[in-house]
């Protein structure tokens, strides 16, 4: 059985990655750190084999662990007053020192999580594609599959990301909700139907070539005013209170460089077999209804 080493695992998209592994009784090692918030993961631990690497560092992992696979989906958004050396080292340096020792260890597989955000749009952004275009270099040494996923959403999502800030600004009722006029589009894409892609590539590696990248998203756009007044409507049914009459579309301007339409491409996705399951108002149904 293949060893499956995840970073990022108490994060959004790790957590739920790590659930459909331990679901499928695969081989998992996790890295964390001893301050890390393991609520999402807590029913998991015992399940898994876990270093914090804070103490313990990639070498000795590698030592004891003969890992076949790397999902790495440690990113710094730099939303919690986070420098520009902590972005960069959470989104570049960490994943770099990652993968030196993966080479040296002879790991078959990195698999990467990347955005589809514009590179220079700000520091994530760059620090993402800094790591993608080290990952690329690297690749005849080890086999790379470079995922750049539009905007997912799901539950146990981060507070500070929009859709749950907006989703809780509704629900505590506050008087004016100021956004902007929410006329840009996203390709909202559910957690689930992202890790059926990444399940799907583990499955299909061996077909691989040594360098893959998929743009990861369901090419439907819509527009975040459209997103946000379908959830405001089923807020409203179960809270029974208005809430669209304190939405403030327009209210502040967009953030500079902010992208009105994503470019995103996802036929290599669908041809190796994936396609997305779960739709914005299904998606926007499981959220509330974890509520």
């Amino acid at each position: 059985m293949s060893t499956i080493l995840i970073t990022g695992v108490t994060g959004f998209l790790g957590s739920h990655l790590l659930e459909s592994f331990v679901q499928q009784e695969l081989d998992v090692v996790i890295l964390k750190r001893t301050t890390s918030d393991t609520w999402r993961i807590n029913h998991l631990l015992d399940k898994v084999r876990s270093y914090n690497i804070d103490t313990v560092d990639f070498k000795t992992v590698f030592e004891q662990e003969k890992v076949d696979v790397i999902i790495n989906t440690v990113c710094s958004y730099g939303r919690s007053n986070e420098g520009l050396v902590d972005v960069v080292n959470a989104n570049l340096i960490f994943g770099l020192n990652l993968l030196d020792e993966a080479i040296k260890n002879k790991v078959r597989t990195f698999i990467n999580t990347d955005s589809l955000l514009p590179r220079n749009l700000n520091d994530y952004s760059l620090s993402k594609a800094q790591f993608a275009d080290w990952l690329y270099q690297r690749s005849e040494m080890i086999q790379v599959i470079n995922f750049k996923i539009e905007h997912m959403y799901g539950v146990k999502d981060d507070v500070k990301k929009f859709l749950p800030w907006v989703t809780k600004e509704m629900t505590d009722k506050t008087d004016d909700i100021n956004l902007t006029s929410g006329i840009q589009k996203r390709d909202f894409i559910y957690i689930t139907d992202v890790v059926a892609a990444y399940d799907l590539v583990l499955r299909k590696r061996s077909i691989l070539p040594d360098w893959s990248q998929f743009d990861l998203g369901t090419s439907i756009f819509t527009e975040v005013k459209e997103f946000v007044l379908i959830l405001a409507t089923e807020l409203e049914k179960l809270n029974k209170s208005k809430i669209v009459s304190r939405l403030k579309f327009g209210a502040i301007p967009y953030r500079k460089g902010d992208v009105m339409i994503p470019e995103l491409d996802n036929t290599e996705l669908i041809e190796l077999g994936w396609k997305p399951k779960v739709s914005i108002n299904d998606g926007i149904q499981k959220i509330l209804k974890e509520k």
